[in-house]
């Protein structure tokens, strides 16, 4: 029988993802099920990626878990979901094969380290990437193939849109132990190869009200949120499915700004209520409806999770002459040369007639820096050793 290493490694990467059609509000808080559908865009992982090595061994002592080179509670009941279904997935993919080469013992304890590439102040989806990368790593891992959205859902819910590229729909499904509210890719990132997005990092505030909490209020006391899911939101998914599907920038675009809008109303409409954007959210979204009117089309499309950094759709041909316009509106204070990080833009020229209509009132500072990126794959393997975040002994390698 063949002697088993002493550690066993894998590391891949997973991606963030932006919703379009928002997800707010569960109706079971264990199972992490939605009250209704929702669909994003996943990003380049070029940009923005989390990072994830796990490794089992004989010799560990206990789970153990680092976060960004610190360790972490292992206990945290979500990371506790993920791990204990994984091992049962392993374990009933085992009982399935007759005779398979010595299995890693489902005993040993695993060891894992995850990293983002982006700032966790940044109010990205951290946790759908991070609770992604996690699945899939040790999907990889143990063996464990098929319906793995499922999983990540119960880690954190919009993990389960970044279990795959493109463009995707978490589909809020009917039974109660929750085997139909799983991730579909709609299409893939090749679909759509001119669309970008420009993520506007206004500066750093933490969230006065976590999404978890948030959520929970809204869903208690928000009628406005119960119509929504009910009335609103279905056939927004199925508008929103064709206009990706057709490639039609003007209906995704008014769609997108429409349901970021709501979202934030059934915020308002929660009891007390909650904010999430700040004045220089709102600043943007003034300028984003001045530039389309300017140009008499939808050319930018803005959305806002629960916090007040913006999301920006736009195609590639007006990215250049809109990051100048922010770059007027929100001027840098220092970092003029590394305002725009990401995908690189050239510098544009603005008309008179453009900077009269849509620059009004300059806020100086008021934005840390633009991130330009794509839509892009879901989770990917890394093959190469060296990239490993934990070293032979199974602890962080230094870098990391």
């Amino acid at each position: 029988m063949a002697e088993e290493k002493p550690l066993t490694v894998v590391t891949c990467t997973a991606p963030v993802n932006i919703a379009v059609i928002k997800y707010w509000g569960k109706r079971d808080e264990e199972l992490i099920l939605p009250i209704n559908s929702s669909l994003s865009v996943t990003l380049h992982q070029d940009q923005l990626k989390t990072t994830t090595t796990a490794a089992i061994s004989r010799d560990f002592k206990e789970d153990r878990l680092w976060l960004n080179g610190e360790e972490a509670d292992v206990g945290h009941p979500r990371l506790q979901s993920c791990l204990r279904e994984m091992r049962r997935l392993a374990r009933k993919r085992r009982g399935g094969s007759a005779g398979a080469a010595a299995p890693l013992s489902l005993a040993y304890k695993v060891h894992v380290a995850s990293v983002n590439n982006f700032p966790t102040a940044a109010g990205l989806a951290s946790s759908a990437a991070g609770y992604a990368c996690l699945v899939h790593t040790l999907a990889r891992l143990y063996g464990v193939e098929g319906e793995l959205s499922e999983v990540a859902r119960q880690g954190s819910g919009s993990a389960c849109r970044s279990m795959h590229g493109g463009f995707v729909q978490w589909l809020m499904g009917e039974r109660p132990d929750g085997k139909d509210s799983i991730a579909q890719q709609v299409v893939p990132e090749t679909h759509w190869p001119e669309l970008r997005v420009l993520i506007l990092v206004v500066s750093a505030e933490k969230k006065p009200v976590g999404s978890t909490a948030g959520m929970q209020t809204s869903v208690d006391t928000s009628l406005l949120l119960k119509h929504r899911a009910e009335a609103v939101v279905p056939e927004r998914m199925s508008q929103m499915i064709q206009f990706i599907q057709q490639r039609d920038f003007e209906g995704f675009g008014q769609l997108t700004m429409k349901d970021s809008n709501q979202f934030h109303a059934t915020c308002l409409d929660t009891f007390p209520p909650i904010f999430y954007l700040n004045d220089v959210s709102r600043h943007i979204i003034a300028l984003a409806h001045r530039f389309n009117a300017h140009h008499g089309k939808t050319k930018v499309a803005y959305t806002f999770d629960a916090g007040p950094n913006a999301v920006v759709f736009t195609l590639a041909d007006t990215v250049e002459e809109f990051v100048e316009v922010v770059k007027c509106s929100f001027p840098p204070e220092s970092n003029g040369d590394q305002f725009l990080k990401g995908l690189p833009a050239r510098p544009a020229s603005l008309s008179k007639e453009l900077l009269s209509a849509v620059v009004l009132e300059p806020v100086p500072g008021a934005i840390r820096y633009i991130l330009l990126t794509k839509p892009g794959p879901g989770p990917q393997p890394l093959d190469d050793p060296n990239l490993h975040l934990l070293g032979a002994d199974g602890l962080p390698c230094p870098s990391a």
